[in-house]
């Protein structure tokens, strides 16, 4: 059973670790992209993001996407055919960077996050977008980091942008809406199976305390009134845990009155379905279309 259990974290370590080899996304006809923005003045290397906006884009709503990779790897670049797709609709597509653990703590990270919406709320209109239209995603580590941004507000306040201009969130194939009970999920299963305790697992990236494995979790700051834009939630369904996560977000999501999708792929996997994103005749791009669609954006 322990030869079992270093398996999976080896191929879960290899998926998260491959999201993002730090290479441009090629070009793309009639579209316009600046890469390595900085979006802290004279910043750490990951302090950048890239800008890829319609040619002559003017007043255009915005999609902020966060990348994947455990908090501990992955790039900008991970982005596959949503550039192409988003700036196809009529969309300003921002991709970012953030520092990464164990580099900085989980609480710093999210702030980096929340500062490069900071800087694209100020600075978007200079490339074509709608400062007062953006749409929040990202995958995996990036659908937690998404789902927070959205749903606490203490993040964009720190960087003075209201939750007034969010006109949707989409979280896909995160583990981690409700951390303490990912934890408990996670440490009676190696428990039950004999199978060593993780060194560096969820408990130990939320910060190893109780009380910020709750305030880190997107489940405890969901309320009435606070302007929380509507959901689209993309999970694998053949991972039990980010379908129990997805679910357990959409019950409170639900329960506060905020607009809320769930969208299941079960002929897919973890990157497979991030991928998917975009690409025509996907179901993953065709309940995307139809999000859109019934949020009127653009």
């Amino acid at each position: 059973m322990k030869l079992s259990a270093l398996i999976f974290n080896a191929l879960f370590v290899t998926a998260s670790v491959s999201l993002g080899a730090g290479k441009d996304v090629p070009d793309i006809a009639g579209v316009r992209i600046e890469r390595n923005v900085p979006y802290v003045e004279k910043g750490h290397e990951r302090h950048v993001l890239d800008i890829y906006a319609p040619e002559n884009a003017k007043n255009l709503p915005v999609m902020f996407w966060i990348h994947g990779g455990g908090w501990q790897a992955g790039d900008k670049s991970d982005v596959a055919e949503k550039p192409a797709y988003f700036t196809k609709k009529g969309f300003v597509f921002v991709s970012t960077n953030y520092r990464l653990l164990p580099e900085v703590d989980m609480g710093t990270l999210i702030r980096d996050v929340a500062t490069s919406m900071g800087w694209v709320h100020a600075h978007i209109a200079d490339h074509g977008g709608d400062p007062s239209r953006i749409l929040v995603g990202g995958h995996s580590a990036g659908a937690q980091l998404a789902a927070i941004l959205c749903t606490d507000d203490r993040y964009l306040k720190e960087q003075g942008v209201s939750f007034e201009v969010l006109k949707g969130c989409i979280p896909v194939d995160g583990d981690t809406y409700d951390i303490p009970r990912m934890i408990t999920v996670t440490e009676t299963r190696q428990a039950v199976y004999g199978w060593p305790m993780p060194t560096f697992g969820h408990r130990q990236k939320f910060g190893n305390d109780p009380e910020k494995h709750v305030d880190f979790s997107s489940v405890t700051h969901v309320a009435k009134g606070k302007g929380i834009p509507p959901f689209l939630l993309f999970y694998f369904s053949g991972n039990p845990e980010t379908r129990a996560q997805a679910q357990r977000l959409a019950e409170v999501l639900k329960a506060a009155e905020i607009p809320v999708t769930l969208s299941g792929k079960s002929d897919s996997n973890h990157v497979r379905l991030n991928n998917g994103i975009g690409v025509p005749g996907d179901p993953a791009t065709e309940a995307l279309d139809q999000f859109l669609s019934r949020i009127a954006v653009p």
